[in-house]
């Protein structure tokens, strides 16, 4: 019998894993894969190179609309492309971390990520002869607003403390006390402001919780596949390393 591609929805604060996990769930079931934070930090990119005022919330908006932005979806090979530059290492600096929630904040700009973001989840769930192949999708609003329809929705939280150690890692090779100081504004500052225009910070309805305030990586994929096989059950069959 056949079915429909899966479309498996992941959101959470910063600091829960949920790029991580998403993209080894991806592998792990051999689905595409979808990072949509990265819209956010490849759209101030944009209007930082562009020279535009973050705080002209039209001339953002107009800016991100006329972006022209090319976004890979296979986990194991990450493209990520602005007017045809390679920005993967750029978004991850701390001078967009910095920026980015004058740009996520922007209503409009929200919306219009929203749609590019629903029409590459929608592409991979084609039914008929041009079927994808199914997705993972991550990021703030997907479980609620981009993907609410999604077979499998999940909100990744940890503790405040967990998340600040794992960034302060990230970021700085280790999460002693200086390490996530340096940190806490980006986490905690940005959770703040994006909790402003998007919940997700408590499941909604349907969405289940995965807390990794305890497991590390490998853990948490594993609780991860657990939820997906639980909600897929006479669906679905999940094979192959995802098969628990």
């Amino acid at each position: 019998m056949s079915h429909s591609p899966l479309v498996i929805a992941i959101d959470g604060p910063s600091g829960s894993g949920k790029s991580s996990v998403s993209r080894a769930v991806a592998a792990r079931l051999g689905l595409a894969y979808l990072d949509t934070g990265a819209t956010y930090r490849a759209a101030t990119w944009w209007c930082l190179h562009e020279g535009i005022d973050l705080s002209d919330a039209a001339a953002v908006v107009a800016a991100v609309r006329a972006m022209p932005l090319a976004m890979g979806v296979d986990p194991g090979r990450e493209v990520l492309e602005v007017g045809g530059a390679d920005v993967r290492g750029d978004i991850r600096q701390t001078w967009i971390s910095e920026a980015v929630s004058a740009v996520a904040t922007n209503l409009e700009v929200r919306a219009e990520l929203r749609r590019r973001q629903r029409e590459t989840i929608d592409a991979e769930r084609a039914d008929g002869f041009s079927a994808g192949r199914g997705i993972v999708a991550e990021g703030r609003d997907i479980t609620t607003v981009v993907a609410p329809d999604a077979d499998v929705r999940i909100l990744l939280t940890a503790s405040e403390e967990a998340r600040l150690a794992r960034r302060a890692r990230e970021l700085h090779g280790e999460d002693g006390a200086e390490a996530v100081a340096a940190t806490r504004d980006q986490v905690v500052r940005r959770d703040r402001d994006d909790a402003t225009v998007s919940q997700f910070e408590v499941a909604a309805d349907g969405v289940v919780t995965v807390d990794s305030s305890m497991l590390d990586l490998e853990g948490t994929i594993g609780a991860v596949l657990d939820v997906v096989t639980r909600r897929t059950a006479g669906r679905r069959a999940v094979d192959g390393d995802g098969d628990r």
